[in-house]
C-alpha cells in the first residue's frame, strides 16, 4: 500500500536531486522499497517529453471539435479512427490496424434537431433525440399533453387522445440548486478510504420483475405507435445523482440498432428546466403548442464494428505484450470529451512519449482503441474472447500466457491519482514502486478494491492482470458523463499531461520489467460470459 506523505516527500526530493543530474544516458534501474526495479532515466525522459512537448490537447481538439461524437457505427468514429491512425503513423508506431470484432448493427446519427415553444409563449427548447431513434415526419406543430401510464390499466384512459400530440410521459425531476461546487478533487481522506481494504455483506435480494417491466414498456411503446404519437419527450436528469444537473442534458439510446427489433416512435430528451415549465403550464390546465424537427439517420452501408490497434514491437521478449487502452466511442449530445476522448487521447499520447523517448522496451506495447464501450463493453470483450480465450469455459489460447497486464483510463478528465488493484494483492509491491517517482504528479494510493464498468473487465474476468486508475472525479459523472456538456472545454490539459505520464512510466516499467506481472489465480467460468 502507499506510504505516508512524509516519506513520500522527501523521497519526491530524492528523486527530483537525481533527475537534475540525468541526461540521454542508457537506463539507470534503481530498487525501491519493495526490491522493484524502477527506471529513473526513463521516468525523467517520460516526464520531459510529456510535460515540456506534450501534443494531447491538440489530439483532444482532433477527436472532439472535428469527428466529436463518436457513436460506433457512425460516419464520425470512422473518421476519428482514420485520424488515430494516421497519427500513430506520424508517431512511428507498427502494425496498426482497425481490427473488426462482429456484427454490431445500423450506425447512427442525428443531422437536425430544432424545439420550440410557440404557446401560450414562444421560446426555445434545449434538448436532443435519443440514439437509434426515428424522426419526426418533419416539421410538426402539435399539441403537448401530460400521460401517465404505469400498468395496462392506464392505457384505456388515453386511448384514441394522442394521435399527432407530443407526450410528455415522466414526473417533473427535482433540479436542486448547487450549494457545493459541481467538480471536485479527492481528499486526502477520501483517498485514504479508497486504500482500506473493504468488506462485503451479503444480502437476500428479492427479483424485481425486470423482464416483466420491459415486456410492458414494449407493450406501451406499441400504444403509443398506434396512437399515431408525434414525439414522445421526457426530461434529461442524471440518473447517477437523480437531479437535473443545470444546463446538462443526459441522454443514451430510446431505440436498438437490432433491424428485427420492434419499432419505436421519435424521443426527445429535454433540459430539465424546459421541460418541467412545459409540465407545470400543463397542470394549470393552459394548453401548450411546441415545435419539433429532428432528422435522424440510419447507416447500412456497414453493419460490422471495429477496435483500433497499434504497437510499438518489443525487442527480447516481443512476443510478450503490455497493453494500454480506452473506449473510443461516446454518447452524441456532446462530443465526448470526457466520455471518453480524454483517456483515449491520454492513451494515445503515453505512446508517443514511449516512441519518442528513444529507449528500448522489452515486450511490445500495444496499445487498443475501444468500440461498443458505451453498449456493454462489446468491443474489448470480443478482442479478449478472440485473443486469450473464452470466459465461460476459462479455454485459453496461447496468447493468454503471453500478456503481461492491460491498464485502462476511463474515468474523464481528472487527475489519476491511484490504482484499482481487482483484488490482485501480489501486484501491490510492484506498483508501490512504480508510484514512488510519479507521487510528485499527485498519484499517491492503491486501492485493492474493484472498480466497473469499463474496458479493463473483460481482461480481469478471464485471469488476466487488467487495471483502471483512480482518477479525480471533477464533474464526470454530474455535468458531463453523457450530457450535452461533454465537450473539450471541460478538459483539464494539466491533468491530461500528467496522465500521459504516469501511463507512460507504469506501461514502460511493465514492458522492460524481468517477470510479468503477477496474476491472481485463474477464475472459474462465468455463468453469463459477460466479464463483470
Amino acid at each position: 500500500m502507499s506510504h505516508p506523505r512524509s516519506s513520500r516527500n522527501m523521497h519526491a526530493l530524492v528523486v527530483l536531486t537525481m533527475l537534475a543530474g540525468l541526461a540521454l544516458a542508457p537506463p539507470r534501474p534503481v530498487h525501491g522499497q519493495t526490491g522493484e526495479p524502477v527506471d529513473l532515466n526513463a521516468v525523467y525522459l517520460i516526464k520531459r517529453e510529456g510535460l515540456d512537448r506534450s501534443q494531447i490537447m491538440d489530439v483532444m481538439s482532433w477527436l472532439t471539435d472535428v469527428y466529436g461524437p463518436r457513436l460506433t457505427g457512425s460516419p464520425n468514429l470512422q473518421a476519428a479512427a482514420d485520424y488515430a491512425s494516421g497519427q500513430f503513423r506520424d508517431w512511428g508506431l507498427s502494425n496498426i490496424a482497425h481490427e473488426v470484432w462482429g456484427e454490431f448493427g445500423p450506425g447512427w446519427t442525428n443531422d437536425r434537431f430544432y424545439g420550440h415553444a410557440l404557446e401560450p409563449q414562444a421560446y426555445p427548447l434545449v434538448g436532443y433525440p435519443k440514439a437509434w431513434t426515428p424522426s419526426t415526419a418533419g416539421a410538426v406543430t402539435a399539441e403537448a399533453v401530460r400521460v401517465t401510464i404505469e400498468t395496462d390499466a392506464d392505457f384505456d384512459k388515453y386511448r384514441g387522445q394522442l394521435t399527432g400530440k407530443f407526450v410528455l410521459t415522466a414526473a417533473v425531476p427535482d433540479a436542486p440548486a448547487l450549494f457545493e461546487a459541481p467538480a471536485q478533487r479527492y481528499t486526502d481522506a477520501e483517498l485514504a478510504a479508497l486504500a482500506e481494504q473493504p468488506t462485503r455483506v451479503r444480502r437476500n435480494r428479492r427479483g424485481r420483475g425486470r423482464g416483466r417491466d420491459r415486456e410492458f414498456l414494449q407493450r406501451r411503446m406499441a400504444f403509443f405507435l398506434e396512437e399515431g404519437v408525434a414525439a414522445l419527450i421526457t426530461p434529461g436528469p442524471n440518473p447517477s445523482t437523480g437531479g437535473g444537473e443545470t444546463g446538462a442534458v443526459w441522454v443514451q439510446s430510446g431505440g436498438s440498432r437490432n433491424p428485427d427489433a420492434p419499432p419505436v416512435a421519435p424521443q426527445i430528451v429535454l433540459q430539465t428546466e424546459h421541460y418541467g415549465r412545459i409540465a407545470r403550464t400543463l397542470d394549470k390546465d393552459i394548453p401548450v403548442t411546441l415545435e419539433f424537427q429532428v432528422q435522424n439517420t440510419f447507416h447500412n452501408d456497414t453493419l460490422d464494428a471495429f477496435n483500433l490497434i497499434a504497437e510499438i514491437p518489443g525487442t527480447d521478449k516481443a512476443d510478450e505484450v503490455v497493453m494500454l487502452g480506452a473506449h473510443f466511442d461516446s454518447w452524441h449530445t456532446g462530443t465526448g470529451a470526457t466520455d471518453n476522448a480524454a483517456g483515449s487521447a491520454v492513451m494515445m499520447e503515453a505512446m508517443r512519449i514511449l516512441n519518442a523517448i528513444g529507449l528500448p522496451m522489452r515486450r511490445t506495447v500495444r496499445i487498443a482503441l475501444w468500440t461498443g464501450e458505451e453498449n456493454g463493453l462489446l468491443g474489448s470483450r470480443a478482442y479478449v474472447a478472440s485473443h486469450f480465450g473464452n470466459v465461460r469455459t476459462m479455454e485459453l489460447t496461447p496468447q493468454h500466457d503471453r500478456l503481461s497486464g492491460y491498464f485502462n483510463v476511463d474515468n474523464g478528465t481528472g487527475l489519476i491519482r491511484g490504482v484499482y488493484l481487482q483484488g490482485n494483492e501480489a501486484i501491490a509491491p510492484v506498483f508501490d514502486a512504480w508510484m514512488e517517482p510519479v507521487a510528485n504528479l499527485g498519484m499517491t494510493t492503491l486501492s485493492i478494491r474493484n472498480t466497473g464498468g469499463t474496458d479493463h473487465l473483460p481482461f480481469d474476468a478471464i485471469g488476466l492482470p487488467g487495471f483502471q486508475f483512480i482518477q479525480d472525479p471533477v464533474d464526470y459523472g454530474t455535468r458531463t458523463h453523457h450530457t450535452n456538456l461533454d465537450l473539450y472545454e471541460r478538459a483539464q490539459p494539466a491533468d491530461l499531461m500528467k496522465n500521459a505520464v504516469i501511463v507512460a512510466s507504469f506501461v514502460y516499467h511493465a514492458a522492460n520489467r524481468e517477470a510479468l506481472l503477477p496474476r491472481k489465480p485463474l477464475p472459474q467460468p462465468s455463468t453469463d460470459g459477460r466479464g463483470r
